[in-house]
């Protein structure tokens, strides 16, 4: 009896509610299906966004590092500049004196636009012998005991570019 008496009760909620259920349900996914294409067309967006970003900064990259020595090689022309002078006035003068001031003066000039762009010498002569400073070429015997174990003679300078080593000192080592 209680099923009929549901099947009733069904009978009795009106068609009219049953088409307002459906419509506000047609309604419900009409909008979802707006919002998931809105959301779609931000993650494309953004997406898009990304890819430029990545290919910007590739690019940008790539320009730095066929650009990072420019400074470096422009203040250098200076010097080179002035080593063309020397190699003129070497063959034209006679006066040692002046020659060797010459020269004095494109060396120091030199050094200076080096130490300018942070590159420094390292000091190795009467170190200790550190082998994350130095390349040890040879090993030679010492009357000093002072000197074992110590650098005695650098063969190559080494240097630091901004407290990075750029080359390390080749350098004979006391025993």
């Amino acid at each position: 009896m209680e099923e009929k008496e549901m099947t009733q009760n069904e009978e009795q909620v009106p068609a009219e509610n049953i088409e307002n259920e459906v419509k506000e349900t047609i309604t419900e996914i009409d909008q979802l299906k707006l919002d998931v294409e809105e959301q779609k067309q931000k993650f494309i967006r953004l997406y898009a966004e990304f890819d430029n970003f990545k290919r910007r900064n590739a690019k940008e990259r790539v320009d730095l590092i066929q650009t990072a020595g420019r400074d470096v090689i422009q203040s250098m022309l200076e010097v080179m500049d002035d080593c063309d002078r020397a190699e003129k006035q070497l063959q034209t003068s006679e006066d040692l004196q002046q020659i060797r001031q010459g020269i004095q003066i494109v060396f120091t000039k030199l050094r200076n636009t080096l130490q300018a762009k942070g590159v420094k010498e390292m000091k190795s002569i009467g170190e200790e012998f550190n082998p994350d400073i130095h390349e040890a070429i040879t090993e030679i015997p010492v009357n000093d005991p002072s000197m074992v174990g110590k650098v005695v003679d650098e063969v190559e300078k080494g240097y630091t570019l901004n407290d990075k080593i750029i080359r390390y000192s080749k350098v004979v080592v006391g025993k």
